[in-house]
């Protein structure tokens, strides 16, 4: 599907734009992929290291706070994956204004650049963070959710849709826990901060990230939400898998963090479906003939939920121990 394509990667200097550009350059044979970003330096990195595809590659230095950027950037571009955001949590809550001029209005932009082009398909990443949002981006992310699915309400008779996959953090990921234990193992600290013991997350590899796009690239007809059936584990577990020796202390939850990750909420349910591997959202408001739920999947029954608090699938400490085995962290 992918092959002879033109993708382009909004934010792809990211963990998420080198992963999917390997897997890519691996698995298919696209015509372009364009990386779309801010930091010249990070391009100058990625281009570095995927040097060898250089025929393949092109950096395109801009913002999606920039339409007319986005706009010439989509030229003769196939599909668009939208990664760009602004995504500490700290940070968007002391500069709300910023966290919403990138993720919502650039949101809208990079909506705005597709349906002036020929781009076909649009893939926005959302986050667990946009589901009953408690904190600023939690709801910049919703409102963005919800633009790519209004979007397919102006695709008129253009062959384009739009649709969204959701996943939390990614396992090892810049800012997530992972990294955090193992810097203060590396520095000589002497116990783990937890939060709170409680505390319980989904497991999802980078790979699988991508891969869940390509799903999207593939299946989606507009206005779906797309989310992996994943196992879920304690943050206390993860703690014991990773340093064992070193104590646990809980210092009390963040502010705008959650003790779960939902993925699902009991509102989604009525629009639902659940299929071998991954969860469908549906969009109660449909556009087109085309925007029908896939009917190999079951629908969920009313007041269903996807937590990380009640999955029915979870990983022990020995499984964590063997995933970290995959999980590249610094020296």
């Amino acid at each position: 599907m992918l092959n002879n394509k033109t993708i382009l990667i909004t934010g792809g200097t990211g963990s998420f734009g080198n992963c999917f550009t390997q897997y890519v350059l691996e698995h298919y044979e696209p015509k372009k992929i364009i990386i779309y970003s801010r930091d010249e330096f990070k391009q100058f990195l990625m281009a570095s290291k995927f040097k060898k595809y250089e025929d393949k590659l092109r950096f395109f230095i801009g913002d999606v706070r920039d339409k007319e950027r986005l706009k010439r950037a989509f030229e003769g571009v196939d599909y668009v994956i939208h990664a760009a955001a602004l995504k500490q949590v700290p940070a968007c809550e002391y500069n709300p204004n910023e966290a919403i001029k990138t993720n919502i209005h650039g949101a809208q932009n990079v909506i705005d650049a597709a349906l002036d082009s020929a781009v076909r398909k649009v893939v926005a990443l959302s986050t667990d963070k946009a589901v009953n949002p408690v904190n600023l981006y939690g709801g910049t992310k919703l409102v963005s959710d919800k633009l790519f699915v209004a979007a397919n309400a102006y695709a008129g008779t253009k062959d384009i849709n739009f649709s969204i996959v959701r996943y939390g953090n990614v396992a090892g990921s810049r800012g997530s826990v992972i990294p955090l234990f193992h810097n203060i193992a590396k520095n000589g600290g002497t116990e783990l901060p937890i939060t709170d013991f409680r505390m319980t997350r989904f497991w999802i590899s980078l790979t699988q990230g991508v891969e869940l796009v390509i799903k999207a690239l593939e299946e989606a007809t507009g206005g779906e939400t797309f989310i992996s059936k994943i196992p879920s584990f304690k943050i206390t577990d993860l703690a014991k898998a990773m340093y064992p020796e070193l104590p646990m202390k809980e210092v009390g939850i963040r502010p705008g963090e959650k003790l779960h990750e939902i993925m699902v909420t009991t509102e989604d349910s009525f629009t639902t479906y659940e299929y071998e591997k991954h969860f469908i959202v549906y969009p109660q408001v449909v556009w087109n003939n085309k925007q029908q739920p896939d009917l190999s999947g079951k629908k969920v029954p009313e007041g269903f939920a996807y937590s990380s608090g009640d999955n029915t699938e979870w990983l022990t400490v020995e499984d964590i121990r063997e995933l970290l085995k995959t999980v590249e962290l610094e020296k």
